[in-house]
């Protein structure tokens, strides 16, 4: 459970983006995506397999 203490004076806004910031560093609501529906691991690797090509692709272009 994410608990965010509100300092006296500080600002609602402040407060909520800290709040975000930490709930969107957990990655709670990509786990709770990832588990709503069943992943096949070869479905898993596949996917992982062509993010590489693509990052490798984007910093090869970068570099180039």
């Amino acid at each position: 459970m994410i608990i965010e203490k509100v300092k006296k004076g500080e600002n609602i806004n402040q407060v909520l983006k800290r709040f975000k910031r930490k709930w969107r560093d957990r990655k709670i609501v990509q786990e709770l995506r990832e588990r709503q529906s069943f992943t096949k691991p070869s479905v898993k690797k596949r996917k992982q397999k062509q993010k590489a090509i693509y990052l490798q692709a984007k910093y090869n272009r970068e570099n180039i």
